[in-house]
């Protein structure tokens, strides 16, 4: 709404208060609404007659209750906070500062949304929740209510998937469930399977259960079958764990043809397998889960984190059998009780009213221009990505290691981790994962990889000190 034109007599406040005060005002009244983009401030500034820094101390204010959100080269949109107080928010209601926690950039995830009208309509879920509050703070059954199970099984339909609701089980997370699934699965001194470079979270739950985690050697198309065969042979495994889409950290997909030769083996030798279906829902199209293909031999992990959000802390677990569904239970209710109510509940009324598939949709779409950012930079062939990955895998070259490229990096703020995290067993390879997710926004991103790209052009100490 580019043509707003507020009257600042309507507040006896001063001007830059005034500002904020009538974008309350025509929220409520319907002038303004979720979404609309206000004025640049030096347009409302000749407008008002007022001076360029009333109109941005004004936009400030509007941002503090809530009422906006201004966005580098985008502008600034209103966000509904006078709208929000009639669904039942505090007046006047904006982000509190305390809840702003570091940022891991370490961790491999998603981009983050910054659109208003996504961001609303997240808002308005949380709304909807904040309706049935009391009851969401007793203790519910585990594994989620008739209507969880209902929309977990809509999600898991994406993927082809169809089980029975009542091998359906929303957990805490990925991790709970992986740790509750091998501590079943195998004891102490046993030997699991996985990739040679594989998720450093599995390798820390085989730590904490002293599991022997084994990895098999990889093509471009993920595991060897042959390999797996004689790990079978030889080390007489419990299960495989495998990350099988978009994996961290190569960002390789298990294409449908090895994964239906990995389904053959782990038929032969009748070794369960664990699926980390972790990034499955981000590509448009991609070969079946292996839970789709061999459901009674398949522990599937639909996790949210890289779907929608890592804060939800949920994961859609599908037991292989009937007889697998109870000490997997008593597993789970001795560690961790049940998932969240309150996240639960916004879950499964993000995904009843299409919100969450409006959060895939930008993350699929953002995902996608950040790694056209890479490829604009580095040379083809010099990483492994894919166009919807969250992260590149980096050889390095040129006498560069992973501990100086690193250290180099460290500045630069975007996650640079050392091969060192992901591989198994045997000599780390001089390799990065480079993550592009998280909060980091477009500009900087493309900053931090101009000078990625500039230090990976020659040895570290051509490379420039500073960022």
């Amino acid at each position: 709404m580019k043509d707003w034109h507020p009257d600042l007599g309507r507040s006896s406040s001063p001007r830059y208060m005034a500002i904020a005060d009538v974008i309350e005002m025509d929220l409520r009244s319907g002038h303004l609404v979720v979404g609309d983009r206000l004025p640049p401030q030096r347009e409302l500034a000749k407008r008002l007659n007022v001076d360029f820094t009333t109109v941005a101390r004004g936009y400030v204010e509007a941002q503090k209750r809530g009422l906006v959100d201004s966005h580098v080269g985008r502008g600034t949109f209103v966000t509904g906070g006078a709208a929000r107080e009639s669904r039942g928010f505090a007046p006047g209601a904006a982000p509190d500062p305390r809840r702003a926690s570091v940022v891991d950039f370490s961790m491999n995830m998603p981009p983050e949304p910054d659109d208003p009208e996504l961001i609303a309509r997240m808002r308005d879920g949380m709304a909807t929740v904040a309706a049935n509050l009391i009851p969401l703070l007793r203790y519910q059954g585990f594994g989620g209510s008739g209507v969880d199970k209902e929309s977990a099984a809509t999600w898991l339909s994406r993927r082809g998937l169809a089980p029975p609701q009542e091998r359906i089980f929303v957990t805490p997370g990925a991790h709970p469930a992986l740790l509750a699934i091998f501590g079943l699965l195998a004891k102490p001194g046993e030997t699991v399977l996985s990739e040679i470079i594989t998720y450093p979270g599995m390798r820390s739950i085989a730590a904490q259960l002293r599991l022997n985690l084994a990895g098999l050697p990889m093509d471009e198309d993920g595991i060897l079958p042959d390999a797996f065969a004689r790990a079978c042979e030889r080390l007489q495994p419990k299960a495989l764990y495998l990350n099988p889409t978009l994996q961290n950290p190569t960002t390789l997909t298990i294409p449908a043809r090895r994964r239906e030769e990995i389904v053959t083996v782990a038929r032969r030798y009748h070794v369960p397998i664990v699926e980390d279906d972790a990034y499955g829902f981000i590509p448009l199209e991609g070969p079946p889960p292996l839970a789709a293909t061999a459901p009674d031999l398949t522990w599937h992990i639909g996790g949210l984190a890289k779907s929608i959000g890592a804060g939800l802390r949920l994961a859609y677990v599908v037991a292989p059998d009937s007889k697998a569904v109870w000490p997997f239970v008593s597993a789970m209710r001795a560690n961790n009780v049940m998932a969240s109510p309150l996240t639960l509940a916004l879950a499964t009324r993000w995904i009843e009213d299409g919100t969450a598939d409006a959060i895939l949709r930008f993350i699929r779409t953002e995902a996608a221009a950040r790694q056209q950012m890479v490829a604009a930079l580095l040379p083809e062939g010099s990483y492994r990505a894919d166009p919807l990955s969250f992260n590149i895998w980096l050889p390095l070259a040129n006498g560069w290691t992973r501990s100086t490229f690193g250290s180099h990096m460290r500045s630069a703020g975007i996650g640079v981790v050392a091969s060192d995290a992901f591989t198994v067993e045997g000599a780390a390879p001089e390799a990065v994962r480079v993550c592009l997710g998280g909060p980091i926004a477009r500009e900087k991103l493309q900053g931090a990889l101009d000078f990625m790209a500039h230090a990976l052009e020659g040895p570290p100490e051509m490379a420039a000190s500073f960022f």
